[in-house]
């Protein structure tokens, strides 16, 4: 009788080490998870279109109007590093997003081709999305939006008569406009066209890991833009 009792007790002991096993794995892949701030990227349309090299294809929905579009909300840490893929469990699944659909489409669009539609969406969420504070796809999403609407960038822009007309403009003039909108100042990517010429691509805004406070950014991404810059019509 006491070796049965002796035996239920080591394997209550192991299942219990099991359990606490378990869990540290678990703890551990959801720390893999953590960050420091975000990157919040749009881009404009007109230069992704005009890239040398490039082509880009309408959404089904057709153009999209002449703003800035956005192509992601990235998780990253303050030395550069950035997490990815972080929950395999938790693929994009279009119907969580339904009501933001009509939203994406305009102001999250893709202009690859060819088109690839919600695969866009379905790409930010795996890699970017799910290593997010965000406990759903309709919230990460959602974020995304309301900071697009917050940074009002081609607005901002206008209000410091920086149009989308094919003229070239100051860097250093962009950012200060953006940054009188947003108390801190952005990255700004550019990218040629057929001509060789430099000209307003990306927008880098750093956002706190809340999701919703803009802050100073801890690092800068690599590449760099010339002193002066054309913005392209679209």
């Amino acid at each position: 009788m006491g070796k049965v009792s002796m035996m239920i007790k080591l394997l209550v002991v192991l299942c219990l080490a099991g359990e606490a096993f378990c869990k540290s794995k678990s703890h551990k892949k959801q720390q893999s998870a953590d960050f420091d701030f975000y990157y919040f990227v749009q881009q404009w349309p007109g230069a992704y279109c005009d890239a040398k090299g490039r082509t880009c294809c309408f959404p089904n929905t057709g153009k999209p109007s002449t703003d800035f579009s956005i192509h992601g909300l990235w998780p990253n840490y303050n030395d550069g590093r950035y997490p990815s893929n972080c929950d395999s469990s938790n693929p994009f699944d279009e119907s969580q997003v339904n009501e933001l659909e009509s939203k994406l489409e305009t102001d999250w669009p893709s202009l690859a081709c060819p088109n690839i539609g919600p695969k866009f969406w379905a790409h930010e969420w795996n890699k970017h999305g799910t290593c997010s504070s965000f406990s759903s796809q309709q919230e990460y999403f959602q974020a995304g939006l309301e900071l697009k609407d917050k940074t009002d960038l081609l607005q901002t822009l206008k209000d410091a008569d920086i149009i989308p007309n094919d003229k070239f403009y100051n860097v250093e003039d962009m950012k200060e406009a953006i940054k009188k909108k947003i108390g801190f100042y952005p990255w700004i990517e550019c990218n040629h066209d057929s001509e060789g010429n430099s000209q307003l691509y990306q927008v880098y805004i750093c956002v706190d890991a809340n999701g919703k406070d803009f802050i100073q950014c801890p690092v800068l991404p690599h590449g760099n833009c010339a002193s002066i810059v054309q913005f392209p019509k679209f």
